[in-house]
């Protein structure tokens, strides 16, 4: 598979007016591209966010749109104005989400049926016929959380599962060669953002709340400028269909999933 390069790209960042989104969309405008779309529902943010870009890369490199990713017509919404602004579209960084199991209904359906309506309309849509080169990318944002199970927040952990299996399944080989659309996902640790210093309370009860510290005290948090830093490599030369897990400021490493068909030692249910 062919190397994709950022450089004079367009890319359209859900949840991209803070935390890891705009991190990243800071990096694609560091490696050269084009302009970026901050979609997100958070309006007070946007002006800050843009700003911010403005001072660094200079002016028309980024705009807002306000998009509420449950709604696939407002995301469709979010395509069209980033055509109208820059004419094409390369990368679709899913990355709107969050974190509140005692919210389980808007978690499950910003976290899950967001990433699928961006995936429906990027994959099967957009990207094929808007793109400025031979490929697409679209970046999906799973978590550790979506590579092991988290007892203290097993809700959210389903909804990073699911986007797990979102990517290896529209990744596979056989949909590049027809879109020419790399899907990959990255699996953050725990990184410096407002997400990760409100879990406190943001569970299913007391239950639960016990665990926060068990499930958490061996790991490694990251800057968000580590975390977006470590995503370029991976959005340009990683294969579709792979994850990655980013932490602890460290390189993405690949996770892969045993192949049960390969499994040398199987353990069955017994009574014993």
């Amino acid at each position: 598979m062919v190397a994709f390069s950022v450089k004079n790209k367009v890319a359209l960042v859900t949840g991209g007016v803070a935390g890891i989104g705009l991190g990243i969309a800071k990096e694609l405008l560091k490696k050269g591209a084009k302009g970026v779309v901050l979609a997100d529902i958070n309006k007070k943010l946007a002006g800050k966010a843009l700003q911010e870009i403005e001072e660094t890369f200079g002016k028309n490199k980024a705009i807002y749109v306000e998009t509420d990713v449950r709604s696939i017509e407002q995301f469709e919404e979010a395509f069209q104005k980033t055509l109208e602004s820059f004419e094409h579209v390369d990368i679709l960084v899913n990355n709107a989400g969050i974190l509140d199991d005692s919210r389980w209904n808007d978690e499950v359906d910003i976290n899950v049926k967001g990433t699928i309506n961006g995936i429906l309309l990027g994959f099967e849509k957009y990207l094929p016929t808007s793109r400025s080169g031979k490929q697409a990318v679209i970046l999906n944002l799973s978590s550790t959380a979506g590579v092991k199970a988290f007892s203290n927040i097993p809700i959210y952990s389903s909804t990073k599962f699911a986007i797990h299996g979102m990517t290896l399944g529209w990744g596979d080989k056989v949909h590049y060669e027809r879109t020419k659309v790399k899907v990959i996902a990255i699996c953050p640790g725990p990184t410096q953002t407002n997400l990760l210093a409100t879990m406190s309370g943001k569970n299913l009860g007391a239950p639960y709340e016990e665990q926060l510290a068990p499930n958490n005290s061996d790991l490694k948090t990251q800057t968000v400028e580590q975390c977006a830093a470590a995503t370029l490599p991976v959005i340009e030369l990683a294969e579709t269909g792979t994850v990655w897990v980013i932490e602890g400021g460290e390189p993405p490493y690949q996770f892969i999933l045993p192949d049960r068909f390969k499994l040398t030692e199987k353990i069955y249910v017994s009574n014993k």
